[in-house]
Protein backbone atom coordinates (compact mmCIF):
# COMPACT_ATOMS: atom_id res chain seq x y z
CA UNK A 1 0.00 0.00 0.00
CA UNK A 2 2.96 2.55 0.52
CA UNK A 3 4.33 1.65 -2.20
CA UNK A 4 1.29 2.42 -3.95
CA UNK A 5 1.16 6.27 -1.94
CA UNK A 6 4.61 7.01 -2.76
CA UNK A 7 4.79 5.36 -6.13
CA UNK A 8 6.71 8.36 -7.73
CA UNK A 9 8.94 8.73 -4.78
CA UNK A 10 12.91 7.99 -5.31
CA UNK A 11 14.03 7.58 -1.65
CA UNK A 12 17.68 7.80 -2.82
CA UNK A 13 16.70 11.07 -4.31
CA UNK A 14 15.01 12.40 -1.00
CA UNK A 15 18.18 11.42 1.28
CA UNK A 16 20.39 13.20 -1.24
CA UNK A 17 18.31 16.47 -1.32
CA UNK A 18 17.76 16.35 2.14
CA UNK A 19 21.70 16.17 2.99
CA UNK A 20 21.64 19.01 0.26
CA UNK A 21 19.04 20.82 2.62
CA UNK A 22 21.40 20.35 6.18
CA UNK A 23 24.00 21.37 4.06
CA UNK A 24 22.65 24.82 3.06
CA UNK A 25 21.27 25.49 6.40
CA UNK A 26 24.83 24.55 8.20
CA UNK A 27 26.66 26.73 5.93
CA UNK A 28 24.86 29.80 5.64
CA UNK A 29 23.60 29.44 9.21
CA UNK A 30 26.95 29.30 10.85
CA UNK A 31 28.23 32.20 8.19
CA UNK A 32 25.33 34.13 9.01
CA UNK A 33 25.84 34.24 12.71
CA UNK A 34 30.37 34.70 12.33
CA UNK A 35 28.52 37.80 9.89
CA UNK A 36 25.47 38.87 11.83
CA UNK A 37 26.88 38.75 15.16
CA UNK A 38 29.54 41.49 15.08
CA UNK A 39 27.49 43.72 12.93
CA UNK A 40 24.40 43.64 15.75
CA UNK A 41 27.02 44.26 18.27
CA UNK A 42 28.14 47.22 16.27
CA UNK A 43 24.71 48.62 16.31
CA UNK A 44 23.55 48.13 19.64
CA UNK A 45 27.05 49.90 20.74
CA UNK A 46 26.43 52.97 18.82
CA UNK A 47 22.95 53.39 18.73
CA UNK A 48 21.82 55.99 21.23
CA UNK A 49 23.28 56.10 24.70
CA UNK A 50 25.28 53.63 24.32
CA UNK A 51 29.02 52.47 25.06
CA UNK A 52 30.11 53.62 21.99
CA UNK A 53 27.25 56.35 20.70
CA UNK A 54 28.12 57.66 16.79
CA UNK A 55 24.69 58.46 15.50
CA UNK A 56 25.98 58.42 12.15
CA UNK A 57 27.95 55.23 12.27
CA UNK A 58 24.27 53.64 13.04
CA UNK A 59 22.38 54.82 11.08
CA UNK A 60 24.29 54.22 8.05
CA UNK A 61 25.01 50.43 9.60
CA UNK A 62 20.85 50.17 10.31
CA UNK A 63 20.11 51.50 6.69
CA UNK A 64 22.27 48.59 5.16
CA UNK A 65 20.79 46.22 7.55
CA UNK A 66 17.25 47.56 6.53
CA UNK A 67 17.70 47.35 2.54
CA UNK A 68 19.18 44.07 2.65
CA UNK A 69 16.04 42.58 5.23
CA UNK A 70 13.63 44.45 2.91
CA UNK A 71 14.16 42.22 -0.28
CA UNK A 72 12.54 39.94 -0.90
CA UNK A 73 14.36 36.53 -1.14
CA UNK A 74 13.91 35.47 -4.30
CA UNK A 75 14.40 38.46 -5.83
CA UNK A 76 17.64 37.99 -3.84
CA UNK A 77 18.36 35.05 -5.37
CA UNK A 78 18.21 36.50 -8.82
CA UNK A 79 19.70 39.81 -8.50
CA UNK A 80 22.55 38.02 -6.56
CA UNK A 81 23.63 35.46 -9.67
CA UNK A 82 26.17 37.42 -11.08
CA UNK A 83 27.97 38.10 -7.62
CA UNK A 84 27.74 34.04 -6.72
CA UNK A 85 28.90 33.21 -9.72
CA UNK A 86 32.21 35.30 -9.10
CA UNK A 87 32.47 34.37 -5.64
CA UNK A 88 32.08 30.62 -5.87
CA UNK A 89 32.37 29.81 -9.54
CA UNK A 90 28.68 28.90 -9.92
CA UNK A 91 25.24 30.19 -9.18
CA UNK A 92 23.93 26.50 -9.12
CA UNK A 93 23.81 23.79 -6.49
CA UNK A 94 24.17 23.84 -3.01
CA UNK A 95 27.22 25.94 -3.20
CA UNK A 96 26.09 28.74 -5.27
CA UNK A 97 22.71 28.72 -2.80
CA UNK A 98 24.71 29.97 0.33
CA UNK A 99 25.93 33.10 -0.29
CA UNK A 100 22.86 34.39 -1.23
CA UNK A 101 21.34 32.83 1.60
CA UNK A 102 23.83 34.35 3.99
CA UNK A 103 23.46 38.02 2.80
CA UNK A 104 19.32 37.30 3.20
CA UNK A 105 20.20 36.16 6.98
CA UNK A 106 22.61 37.76 8.27
CA UNK A 107 21.46 41.36 8.62
CA UNK A 108 18.26 39.45 9.82
CA UNK A 109 20.15 38.05 12.58
CA UNK A 110 21.85 41.12 13.52
CA UNK A 111 18.59 43.16 14.10
CA UNK A 112 18.47 39.71 16.27
CA UNK A 113 21.42 40.32 18.48
CA UNK A 114 20.83 43.89 18.87
CA UNK A 115 17.58 43.28 20.18
CA UNK A 116 18.46 40.77 22.19
CA UNK A 117 21.15 43.18 24.06
CA UNK A 118 19.01 45.74 24.47
CA UNK A 119 17.37 43.55 27.03
CA UNK A 120 20.85 43.12 29.70
CA UNK A 121 20.01 44.99 32.31
CA UNK A 122 21.49 47.74 32.20
CA UNK A 123 22.54 48.11 35.60
CA UNK A 124 25.24 45.88 34.53
CA UNK A 125 26.86 47.59 31.92
CA UNK A 126 27.16 50.34 34.73
CA UNK A 127 28.67 47.87 37.41
CA UNK A 128 31.41 47.08 34.53
CA UNK A 129 31.48 50.81 34.08
CA UNK A 130 32.00 51.47 37.62
CA UNK A 131 34.90 48.97 38.02
CA UNK A 132 37.21 50.02 35.12
CA UNK A 133 36.01 47.59 32.45
CA UNK A 134 37.26 48.61 29.01
CA UNK A 135 34.52 48.17 26.24
CA UNK A 136 36.13 45.03 24.92
CA UNK A 137 35.49 43.58 28.62
CA UNK A 138 32.01 44.94 28.84
CA UNK A 139 31.06 43.39 25.47
CA UNK A 140 32.81 39.48 25.96
CA UNK A 141 32.29 39.77 30.02
CA UNK A 142 28.85 40.89 30.32
CA UNK A 143 26.94 41.58 27.39
CA UNK A 144 27.13 38.55 25.24
CA UNK A 145 26.93 36.21 27.83
CA UNK A 146 24.09 37.51 29.57
CA UNK A 147 22.21 37.85 26.70
CA UNK A 148 22.75 34.05 25.40
CA UNK A 149 19.48 32.88 25.95
CA UNK A 150 18.18 36.00 23.36
CA UNK A 151 21.01 34.96 21.33
CA UNK A 152 19.87 31.34 21.07
CA UNK A 153 16.64 32.11 20.69
CA UNK A 154 17.45 34.29 18.13
CA UNK A 155 19.55 31.76 16.27
CA UNK A 156 16.61 29.48 16.40
CA UNK A 157 14.57 32.31 14.16
CA UNK A 158 17.05 32.24 12.11
CA UNK A 159 17.73 28.88 11.15
CA UNK A 160 14.08 28.13 10.52
CA UNK A 161 13.94 31.32 8.54
CA UNK A 162 16.77 29.29 6.53
CA UNK A 163 14.75 25.91 6.34
CA UNK A 164 12.17 28.12 4.04
CA UNK A 165 14.63 29.82 2.00
CA UNK A 166 16.64 26.56 1.43
CA UNK A 167 13.10 25.72 -0.12
CA UNK A 168 12.97 28.85 -1.99
CA UNK A 169 15.94 28.63 -3.45
CA UNK A 170 14.97 25.19 -5.46
CA UNK A 171 13.40 27.76 -8.04
CA UNK A 172 16.96 28.47 -9.59
CA UNK A 173 18.06 25.09 -9.36
CA UNK A 174 19.55 25.28 -6.09
CA UNK A 175 19.45 21.85 -4.74
CA UNK A 176 17.68 20.13 -1.81
CA UNK A 177 14.01 19.58 -1.01
CA UNK A 178 13.07 22.39 -2.26
CA UNK A 179 14.36 21.78 -5.97
CA UNK A 180 12.36 18.24 -5.83
CA UNK A 181 9.70 19.36 -4.66
CA UNK A 182 9.17 22.24 -7.99
CA UNK A 183 10.76 19.69 -10.18
CA UNK A 184 9.05 17.05 -9.53
CA UNK A 185 6.46 17.91 -7.33
CA UNK A 186 5.31 21.10 -9.40
CA UNK A 187 6.49 20.46 -12.62
CA UNK A 188 5.38 16.64 -13.03
CA UNK A 189 2.29 16.98 -11.03
CA UNK A 190 4.02 14.39 -8.44
CA UNK A 191 1.72 14.89 -5.67
CA UNK A 192 3.78 12.15 -3.28
CA UNK A 193 6.58 13.65 -4.28
CA UNK A 194 5.16 17.54 -2.77
CA UNK A 195 3.98 15.71 0.36
CA UNK A 196 6.99 13.90 1.55
CA UNK A 197 8.91 16.65 0.68
CA UNK A 198 6.57 18.59 2.47
CA UNK A 199 6.82 16.73 5.58
CA UNK A 200 10.32 16.63 6.14
CA UNK A 201 10.68 19.92 5.60
CA UNK A 202 7.74 20.49 8.35
CA UNK A 203 10.14 17.64 10.57
CA UNK A 204 13.23 19.48 10.51
CA UNK A 205 11.47 22.64 11.11
CA UNK A 206 9.94 21.25 14.83
CA UNK A 207 13.09 19.67 15.49
CA UNK A 208 15.26 22.63 15.05
CA UNK A 209 12.77 25.07 17.68
CA UNK A 210 12.97 21.80 19.90
CA UNK A 211 16.57 22.28 19.82
CA UNK A 212 16.88 25.98 20.50
CA UNK A 213 14.19 25.32 23.38
CA UNK A 214 16.02 23.18 25.01
CA UNK A 215 19.45 25.46 24.66
CA UNK A 216 17.70 28.40 26.13
CA UNK A 217 15.96 26.33 28.99
CA UNK A 218 19.73 25.03 29.42
CA UNK A 219 21.78 28.83 29.64
CA UNK A 220 18.89 29.93 31.82
CA UNK A 221 19.26 27.57 34.54
CA UNK A 222 23.05 27.87 34.88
Amino acid sequence: MTEGWFANVDWADIGQASLDTLTMLGGSLLASIVLGLPFGVLLFLTSKRQLLEQPVVYAIVSFVVNVLRSVPFIILLIVMIPFTVVLVGTSLGVAGAIPPLVVGTAPFFARLVENALREVDRGIVEACQAMGATTRQIVFGALLPEAMPGLIAGATVTAIALVSYTAMAGVIGAGGLGDLAVRFGYQRFQTDVMVVTVLLLLVLVQLLQMLGDWLVARVRRR
